[in-house]
């Protein structure tokens, strides 16, 4: 397998913790988003991925496949030990909910595009990501606080953990008032504990800068 990311990717940074965690050997390709004009508008890249985005996992015979959690279903499906969903139904769809209030919820708001979009019409970048993430996130700790053993649903890792660490790092970078997330807060100081969440996290990525 070969993952196409870039370090600070929260969506990538989720797969790289999925294919740490499940003993998955891969090259890595670094996609600095960054770099004038950004290396994800390449030609190259964007016959990988129209939306020019990471990450982009090539498996079987080369096959891109683009889109974080549709990587995680697969790396799920296809390697299914350790597990990172649930057995139970209501179980797995709670992680699913948790999951999808990053990654659709809050993520989409504060990506690069994004940014760039918001400082070209004047707008300041950083108080919008301060306000669209706080809020999702005091969302995201009201929903998962009935839910959270050791992890976020429970004591078993799965993918909600996976899109908690990445988000909380990008929160902090833009200075998100954090302190009134205690049960997110913990999850997380759980999840540093395991090597799969070291061996992934972001400045140990050899695309970062030194």
């Amino acid at each position: 397998m070969k993952l196409h990311g870039f370090w600070r990717s929260t969506a990538t940074w989720r797969v790289r913790i999925a294919l740490a965690y499940k003993g998955l050997e891969h090259e890595y390709v670094a996609v600095d988003l960054l770099t004038d004009g950004g290396a994800q508008h390449s030609p190259e890249h964007r016959r990988l991925n129209p939306m020019a985005q990471v990450p982009v996992l090539e498996v079987e015979d080369g096959q891109p496949l683009t889109q974080s959690i549709a990587i995680l279903e697969y790396l799920e499906e296809r390697h299914p030990s350790p597990p990172l969903l649930p057995a139970d139904p209501l179980q797995r769809a709670r992680v699913r909910q948790l999951t999808e209030v990053i990654n659709a919820g809050i993520q989409p708001l504060q990506n690069t595009g994004v940014q760039r979009h918001l400082d070209a019409l004047g707008v300041d970048p950083g108080a919008w990501i301060r306000h669209f993430v706080g809020k999702g996130l005091a969302a995201l700790e009201a929903m998962t606080r009935p839910l959270a053993g050791h992890f976020s649903v429970g004591d078993a890792l799965s993918f909600a953990d996976l899109t908690l660490v990445p988000e909380l790092a990008f929160a902090r970078r833009f200075g998100v008032d954090l302190s009134e997330l205690p049960t997110l807060l913990q999850i997380e100081a759980n999840c540093a504990e395991l090597e799969c969440f070291k061996k992934g996290h972001a400045e140990r990525q050899p695309d970062a800068p030194r």
